[in-house]
């Protein structure tokens, strides 16, 4: 049998695959769109930092970004916001936050992480995936992260779930699904059939339906009373009520997440500010280059 050929000249069964060509270029394109979305934020806080430590140029702002960023493995973007976020420091104070107390990291153990001070925050969502997945007995789900600009929730970790449905869901507003209803309720959310679910929009439930979900659960990642990211689990049919026990085991590593994710924004990303601010004083910060 002869092979078919593409334009590009490459034949179907030479083990090319157009399919992994694809995905290549899906990765790219909403590579592209979180740069797209994360730059403006970044350039607003070298801005900032030019202004506020007298820096010579943007390029010296961003190498104090990326310092601190790769120093306390916070991901620019969340720094960024931080400073854009956060009141400056006093004019020639030497700490950015005097006084701060240090509050110890909540327990993760329903996560499994003995040592949740050292834990990556990538690793943490990973696991709040995992342990949903596990409890909801699916294949299928997606951790958000809630933004306090815009007020909705980015995809940060997802599994199972097509291109598509990633791209479309790469952020949620406050209207048109089950995690934004959570969101807004702050309470677990069930989708029994999402064909039928009046929450959705049809552009939202035509993208759900074609990734293989017929039913989802959402829930929110709480702390101090609001929602600080979203947990969804997705099944690929209808689905009835969850059983209580584990409603309260979803509860459970909801509460802790958010605890954590709270805990980190206001340890980790701090001290990585503080640290860019000793760093920044110095008199030599003008001068500092990327890595």
């Amino acid at each position: 049998m002869t092979d078919t050929f593409r334009v590009d000249g490459r034949g179907t069964g030479d083990g090319w695959d157009g399919r992994e060509e694809l995905a290549r270029l899906r990765d790219e394109a909403r590579h592209l769109r979180r740069q797209a979305r994360n730059r403006p934020l970044i350039a607003q806080a070298q801005g900032i930092l030019r202004e506020r430590y007298r820096l010579d140029d943007a390029e010296s702002a961003f190498a104090l970004l990326q310092i601190a960023s790769q120093r306390f493995n916070v991901k620019l973007r969340i720094l960024a916001d931080a400073l854009v976020r956060l009141p400056r420091p006093d004019e020639g104070e030497g700490l950015w936050f005097p006084g701060r107390v240090r509050q110890a990291p909540p327990c993760l153990d329903t996560l499994g992480i003995d040592d949740p001070g050292n834990a990556p925050r990538s690793a943490v969502l990973r696991e709040v995936l995992s342990q949903t997945l596990a409890v909801t007995g699916t294949y299928m789900g997606d951790v958000q992260i809630g933004d306090h600009e815009l007020g909705g929730l980015w995809m940060e970790n997802h599994t199972g779930l097509s291109d598509d449905f990633v791209n479309f869901f790469d952020f949620v507003g406050g209207e048109g699904t089950s995690c934004a209803q959570a969101a807004k309720e702050m309470a677990q959310v069930t989708v029994h059939d999402v064909a039928t679910a009046p929450v959705f929009t049809e552009d939202a439930r035509r993208t759900i339906l074609a990734a293989g979900s017929r039913a989802a659960h959402s829930v929110p990642l709480a702390a101090g009373g609001r929602c600080v990211g979203m947990v969804s689990a997705h099944f690929d049919r209808p689905l009835k009520d969850l059983h209580p026990a584990q409603l309260k085991a979803l509860e459970l590593t909801g509460r802790q997440a958010g605890s954590w994710l709270d805990w980190y924004d206001r340890t980790v990303v701090l001290d990585a500010l503080e640290h860019l601010h000793e760093v920044a004083r110095h008199p030599g910060a003008s001068r500092v280059r990327r890595r």
